[in-house]
């Protein structure tokens, strides 16, 4: 624990003060990421203030690497926390270890599915969402004359691997001509990464660029705002959260962010946490968030965003919904790789 930040309670609420105790664990990327880990402890600090739960009652712990998974978990159940949350596909051994070593506890892990008669596993559509980030980011870029978008992921594998995948089906729906560049920061955490692949993207002439990288995609939103100061005309599309105003210039007040690929983590974690108070936390269940129960989604109210281009949204979140749409978790192009939608369309149809 020498390496983590603990907040909040710990072991310091008592059982009249808390009618629950949750604690959360945050990934390598911080509680202040920007993105998945503060969406997720956003969405417990909202349960406690709508059930009028003192705050020393919730508590996180930061993780600075992954020897920290195991020992942060434990000590938040030690802690005497009625519920220990984990944000992130990477907890996925340490909390199938931690919830057998303490079954009175109750786990909620995000983006993982844990096998455990006290776990609840949360998983998303988040292919439903990056569909609609690949649909604005392909109709914004032809709209300024492009030819050109981007995908920046943190880490390889299944898991940002959907974002991927939703992207190029929906960049490739608006036109199949449109070229995808794919690169893989390496982290989740390193902004300094997340920026040097975004100067590459924007070089090679994208317009837009979708980052799935918790804070290392920060540092594309950072690329995109100093160009911007230069006079040119880029954007990013966050993720997890609205990051309208991570990419907002307090100058211009004008901000890089021409959208969001929600990933209602928050909405996740307030939903987990009211079952625990209303004891009705089922373990042993994984619960799937996507389009039709509003667990991904995208913000409305972004004035970058034209008209046609939410018109459009709106239209393939009827039709994903409906089932007439369907979105694959298949990714396509390789790490450091560019291919066309079309290209992209025929390697699905194989």
């Amino acid at each position: 624990m020498a390496a983590a930040t603990l907040a909040g309670c710990g072991s310091g609420g008592d059982s009249e003060k808390c009618p629950v105790k949750i604690g959360f664990v945050t990934d390598t990327g911080g509680i202040d990421d920007k993105s998945f880990n503060q969406s997720s402890y956003e969405g417990i600090k909202k349960f406690a203030k709508d059930n009028k739960i003192d705050k020393s009652c919730i508590s996180y712990v930061e993780s600075k690497s992954d020897a920290d998974y195991v020992p942060n978990l434990s000590q938040m159940a030690e802690d005497g926390n009625d519920l220990v949350v984990a944000a992130g596909y990477l907890f996925d051994k340490a909390m199938g270890q931690v919830s057998k070593d303490y079954p009175d506890t109750k786990f909620f892990v995000i983006d993982t599915v844990v096998k455990g008669k006290n776990v609840v596993s949360g998983v998303f559509a988040a292919e439903e969402s990056s569909y609609l980030a690949g649909v604005a980011a392909a109709m914004q870029t032809k709209a300024e004359g492009g030819d050109t978008v981007g995908f920046i992921g943190g880490m390889e594998g299944d898991t940002i691997g959907a974002f991927q995948a939703g992207f190029e089906q929906g960049v490739a729906s608006v036109d199949p001509t449109l070229k995808i560049y794919v690169d893989y920061a390496g982290s989740f955490e390193d902004a300094a990464a997340g920026q040097t692949v975004a100067q590459k993207q924007y070089n090679a002439g994208a317009k837009v660029i979708y980052h799935a990288a918790g804070n290392a995609g920060n540092g594309a939103i950072k690329e995109a705002m100093e160009r911007a100061k230069n006079g040119e005309k880029v954007w990013v599309i966050g993720v997890d959260r609205d990051q309208y105003k991570d990419g907002l210039d307090k100058d211009t007040e004008k901000s890089v962010i021409l959208t969001s690929a929600m990933k209602r983590v928050d909405s996740a974690t307030e939903q987990i946490s009211k079952s625990v108070l209303d004891g009705k936390f089922k373990g042993g269940k994984t619960k799937l968030f996507n389009l039709a129960n509003e667990g991904v989604g995208y913000p409305k109210k972004n004035p970058n965003l034209s008209d046609d281009i939410s018109s459009k949204l709106d239209e393939v979140v009827a039709a994903i919904k409906k089932g007439d749409t369907k979105v694959s978790t298949k990714y396509i192009i390789k790490n450091g790789n560019m291919m066309t939608g079309q290209q992209v369309l025929d390697e699905l149809a194989k």
